[in-house]
C-alpha cells in the first residue's frame, strides 16, 4: 500500500510540474511523434533521397533517413520517414506497408521513441574486472 501511495505522489508531482510547460509545445511534440514512421526491409541500395521520393505522394516529408552501419557505412536495411502531420503519416503507413520498394517488400509502422536513459547494466557478466584477472588461490 505504501508503494501505491508513493507512486500516486510521484504522478501528482509530475503532472503539477508539467503544467509549467506551454500546452502548445506539448501538443506539437505529440503531433511530431505520431508522424514519424519506421520503415523496415529496405534494399541496401535505398538511400535517403529514394526513401523520401517513395513517400512524397502521401504528404510533406520533413525528413527521410536510412540508417547506416557505423563501421561499414552500408545500410542496415531500415530507416525513418517523418511527415509534417499525422494524417499524412497514417495514410502513408496504410498504403506502403507490404508494398515493394526497389524489389523488396517493406514494413511500415509508427516509430517508437527511443528511451533517453542509457541501457541497463547486464548483471550476467558480473561487475568490475575482466576475464582471467585476479588470484586463483591455488598456491
Amino acid at each position: 500500500m505504501a508503494f501505491c501511495n508513493k507512486l500516486g505522489g510521484l504522478l501528482r508531482q509530475s503532472v503539477s510540474q508539467s503544467s509549467s510547460y506551454p500546452m502548445g509545445s506539448m501538443m506539437n511534440t505529440a503531433r511530431y511523434m505520431s508522424s514519424k514512421l519506421f520503415v523496415g526491409g529496405l534494399a541496401y541500395a535505398t538511400d535517403d533521397q529514394s526513401l523520401k521520393q517513395a513517400f512524397d505522394t502521401y504528404g510533406e516529408v520533413v525528413e527521410a533517413r536510412v540508417i547506416n552501419d557505423r563501421d561499414t557505412g552500408r545500410s542496415r536495411g531500415f530507416g525513418f520517414v517523418s511527415f509534417s502531420n499525422s494524417e499524412a503519416a497514417s495514410s502513408a503507413m496504410s498504403a506502403m506497408d507490404g508494398q515493394e520498394l526497389q524489389g523488396r517488400p517493406i514494413r511500415v509502422s509508427l516509430a517508437n521513441e527511443r528511451p533517453s536513459a542509457p541501457r541497463a547494466y547486464n548483471d550476467s557478466y558480473g561487475g568490475g574486472g575482466g576475464y582471467g584477472g585476479g588470484s586463483r588461490g591455488d598456491y
